[in-house]
């Protein structure tokens, strides 16, 4: 790969990597939100070392043009088409990445991951907090599985409960699976948290619903027997969050 091309592979990754992060949220879908001061500075960075190779290569050009003004004999070819390195052609799959930062942003993760994961496990918890009187109570995906399979004073049966994530169609006699995927550091790293959807038809995959009902029987509420499981009282077609990669409470989406 020659110089020139080396500069443009500089300058348009720095350029994919302001645009996904600086002036869009696209990055989310590859690392969480802690990373886009990093990513942010890199691409700044790629941007400089870009610049400052075209001038170092200008300059170079420049004085090889003296020198063959010179010395003709002697520097016949001017430094001319020696000025490249070593990298093997497939440096060239590299441009890809760079004009998809570009062009074309990869589609999120979605209900394709998380129908080929196995549920994320939930952390232990001992002492739980008094649920509050609201109905239908917002709860995330992790908190209500824990309340279900944790809880021993069994403080979530017969409460009305809110829970938003995105649809993976079912194949357990008409259940469907409601999800959201976690990512700790990047994409590489997600897990999906789970909460099977009983009593209504499933929505198209992917699509974002918040669900109210009741948690499913089952097995013995408070031990791990229990299903993390709802009987659907009513599904809300929403809008996805601006924190879709993270188990949360959603948030309003900023774009």
């Amino acid at each position: 790969m020659r110089r020139p091309l080396q500069m443009t592979l500089l300058v348009l990754s720095g350029v994919g990597l302001l645009r996904v992060s600086l002036f869009t949220d696209l990055y989310l879908r590859y690392v969480n939100e802690g990373m886009r001061s990093l990513l942010i500075a890199s691409g700044a960075l790629l941007i400089l070392l870009g610049v400052a190779e075209a001038v170092s290569y200008a300059r170079r050009r420049e004085d090889d043009a003296h020198r063959d003004h010179d010395d003709h004999d002697d520097h016949d070819d001017g430094g001319h088409g020696h000025h490249h390195s070593g990298t093997p052609r497939a440096a060239w799959l590299l441009f890809l990445p760079a004009l998809s930062l570009l062009f074309y942003a990869p589609p999120a993760l979605g209900a394709y991951t998380a129908s080929r994961q196995p549920p994320k496990a939930i952390t232990h918890e001992d002492d739980f907090d008094p649920l509050p009187a609201t109905s239908p109570l917002p709860l995330t995906l992790s908190d209500f599985t824990r309340r279900v399979q944790q809880d021993r004073t069994r403080a979530i049966e017969g409460r009305t409960v809110r829970l938003t994530g995105f649809v993976t169609s079912g194949r357990q006699g008409g259940s469907w699976t409601l999800n959201r995927i976690i990512i700790s550091c990047c994409a590489a790293d997600a897990q999906s948290v789970k909460v099977r959807i009983h009593g209504t038809p499933a929505p198209p995959a992917n699509t974002w619903v918040a669900v109210a009902g009741t948690w499913h029987p089952g097995g013995t509420l408070g031990t791990s027997s229990a299903p993390a499981a709802l009987d659907a009282r009513s599904v809300k077609k929403v809008a996805k969050p601006a924190n879709a990669y993270t188990d949360a409470l959603p948030l309003t989406p900023t774009r």
